[in-house]
């Protein structure tokens, strides 16, 4: 069945505020908001939006329709505990009552924030995303990989990696489906378990170079982040996290992009050749 006109115009008429706007998921879902036929308002602070200065926050709000939430930090972190429940009472009493918060799978650290969400009478979804496979390609990881090594504190646990894409696909997907989504909780997965150390062995084998994984332990990387001039809370936090998230909790996967999206999530080997392709790691 073909969109008619006249959903067309409303979804034209519609305005989704989109914060983090130039970052890895922000930018996509911006990308794939437009391309679901939605005006998008980018939140960010060359817009005149700042998460630390709540002052800001009514003039990207008012009279939007909807908006997807993603704390700069960790969402695990108090502050976005705080900053999350803050703009999403202030949005619903603009009357911004749709809205849709990127979460992480398995980090318990996560659980106030969204709360904090469900508590402030929004039209709520949360998405709780995997490992991002961009995280590989975009980011401070890509320092080490492009030097040939990749030093991180996963161990051997397995991962399925989701494809950045595939969360802004269901972001658009939750977003022009009216009701549909709203008082859910999605966990998006890509197709497939693999460990870090297989995830870059693919992504060694796109380049046509050598790229190695070392594990370390969790506090070790900790104080190599301090020593990079990490802020200690900041660093106290991603070890807490490290420690809880690489225990195999999410080592399987969800059926949630294909339910959202009917098709299967983007591969990892498809990414990992055609973020080499554009020259990702390239010195």
């Amino acid at each position: 069945m073909t969109e008619n006109a006249a959903d067309k115009a409303n979804k034209q008429r519609m305005t989704v505020v989109v914060t983090g706007a130039s970052g890895r998921t922000g930018s996509r879902v911006a990308e794939a908001a437009r391309a679901a036929g939605f005006t998008v308002r980018a939140a960010s602070r060359t817009q005149g939006f700042d998460w630390e200065d709540p002052t800001t926050w009514a003039e990207t709000l008012r009279d939007a329709d909807a908006a997807y939430l993603m704390y700069p930090s960790d969402v695990g972190s108090p502050a976005a505990a705080e900053g999350i429940g803050a703009l999403a009472r202030e949005a619903v009493g603009l009357g911004v009552r749709r809205l849709v918060l990127l979460s992480a799978r398995g980090e318990d650290q996560a659980l106030p924030t969204e709360e904090a969400l469900k508590s402030s009478g929004a039209d709520w979804t949360v998405v709780r995303a995997t490992w991002f496979a961009q995280n590989f390609s975009e980011g401070p990881l890509v320092e080490g990989m492009v030097q040939g090594e990749l030093i991180f504190p996963a161990g051997e646990v397995k991962e399925p990696f989701v494809d950045v894409r595939d969360i802004a696909d269901v972001v658009a997907a939750v977003l022009t489906s009216g009701d549909r989504h709203v008082g859910r909780t999605l966990e998006l997965t890509g197709p497939r378990l693999l460990s870090w150390r297989e995830a870059v062995a693919e992504i060694s084998a796109a380049t046509g170079g050598t790229i190695t994984y070392t594990p370390v332990p969790t506090r070790a990387y900790g104080e190599a982040l301090a020593g990079f001039g990490v802020p200690p809370e900041e660093v106290e936090l991603l070890v807490e996290v490290f420690e809880t998230l690489m225990d195999g909790r999410n080592a399987h996967v969800t059926d949630d992009v294909r339910a959202v999206l009917g098709r299967a999530p983007r591969d990892f080997g498809d990414f990992a050749r055609e973020a080499a392709a554009a020259g990702a790691w390239k010195a």
